[in-house]
């Protein structure tokens, strides 16, 4: 990483800070690895003060992707090589993975399953080229059931308890559990119920007690009902999905709303034609574009995420095109940057220190070419990345 001194600080033409788009050249002053101050003010800098002035460009926090695969390669076959690669391929690949992110302004990642909690080892290690890390470790999921390759497996209210405890005794930030099937695991269709709202239950009851949020993989209209009537903190997916259709349950929207649970939505996926892909998932887009807004307006709290690693349109930079995505389905410029900046810090948990560029918070940064109210387009123009307070290689 480049150094820059302990204090210095960046200035732009804009500047969104999590909540709202200012113009008028801000500035950005940096601390060690922390936001220092914010001037809005437009007046120049102290002449002490190292400044990098970026002219035509908008700085932004470093998005969050609540929501990725670090191990997932999105060009080869993830089932297969879950089975038969080790764990230093594996941990190889993630770290490369998450330089690709990084790369793209994404400071911060959530890993929702891996295998053996490779993804566990590489956020210890702290390495400075990555972004953070935050990992589930292999999701829970019923004996053959969705990812089952990952080793997450385990049934039964006791098998659940015990496998929250496990994941709770090896420090993950998160427990994930599959609620319903998924459509990278044959044995169970996405619609499909894997567990009982009792059992779920008992994960959550489980994982609160030791102090870890659960987030629910879900898609079927009632594994979600049933993980939000169980007290998940997160649902992922969302996609209201029955054995032949997508239709949004709104009594459970309601239900999400008042719980205040964070709703991931994994709308970034690379420009494509959508005719080709399987007849369930484009009635589950179309569907899904037709509602995402309007859950939104009514208080639902949507986060834009990526499940980068899944497919070829998948990659682990992705992020971005969700956000552009998230503006064409009807949100705002501001709502579409906040569900990846700090809507998405919070559902991580990590809210109080990501998310915002604010005095205090971590030195995280993106900036982007261009004016982000002119278009989000610009997010793929990425000119500056910092991370703890250091911009990386190739973006200073």
């Amino acid at each position: 990483m480049t150094q820059h001194g302990d204090r210095w600080a960046l200035r732009a033409s804009a500047l969104f800070d999590g909540r709202a788009l200012h113009r008028g050249r801000p500035l950005v002053v940096i601390d060690g690895d922390r936001i220092a101050d914010v001037d809005l003010s437009g007046a120049p800098p102290s002449p002490d003060l190292r400044t990098v002035d970026l002219g035509d460009a908008t700085v932004l926090p470093g998005l969050v992707d609540s929501h990725t695969h670090l191990t997932f390669d999105p060009h080869g076959d993830v089932p297969r090589q879950m089975r038969e690669e080790d764990d230093g391929f594996l941990a190889a690949m993630a770290r490369r993975h998450a330089r690709q992110a990084l790369a793209a302004g994404i400071t911060t990642v959530r890993d929702l399953g891996d295998r053996g909690y490779v993804c566990l080892a590489i956020r210890d290690a702290a390495e400075p080229d990555l972004p953070e890390i935050l990992a589930a470790g292999p999701p829970i999921t019923r004996t053959g059931g969705h990812c089952w390759f990952l080793g997450g497996e385990a049934d039964g209210a006791d098998g659940l308890a015990e496998a929250v405890r496990e994941r709770a005794r090896r420090g993950t930030d998160v427990v994930k559990i599959m609620a319903t099937g998924g459509m990278l695991t044959p044995h169970w269709a996405s619609h499909e119920s894997q567990y009982s709202e009792d059992e779920l239950a008992v994960a959550v009851r489980t994982a609160h007690a030791l102090g870890k949020p659960v987030t629910a993989h879900a898609h079927g209209v009632r594994g979600l009902a049933d993980a939000v009537r169980a007290g998940v903190d997160g649902v992922e997916h969302c996609t209201f999905l029955t054995a032949t259709d997508a239709e949004p349950d709104w009594t459970t929207i309601q239900a999400m709303c008042d719980a205040g649970t964070f709703v991931g939505v994994e709308e970034a996926r690379l420009p494509g034609d959508d005719s080709v892909l399987p007849g369930q998932v484009r009635r589950m887009l179309e569907a899904r574009g037709e509602y995402l807004a309007r859950m939104s307006r009514a208080g639902a709290r949507v986060v834009g995420c990526s499940d980068a690693g899944i497919n070829a349109r998948k990659p682990h930079d992705v992020l971005p095109y969700g956000v552009i995505s998230f503006a064409q389905l009807g949100f705002t410029t501001v709502e579409a940057l906040a569900s990846v900046t700090e809507t998405a810090a919070r559902a991580c948990g990590v809210g109080d220190r990501k998310g915002r560029v604010a005095a205090g918070y971590d030195a995280d940064l993106l900036a982007v070419g261009g004016d982000v109210g002119d278009g989000l387009e610009a997010l793929l123009n990425v000119i500056t990345v910092v991370r703890a307070g250091r911009t990386i290689p190739g973006n200073n």
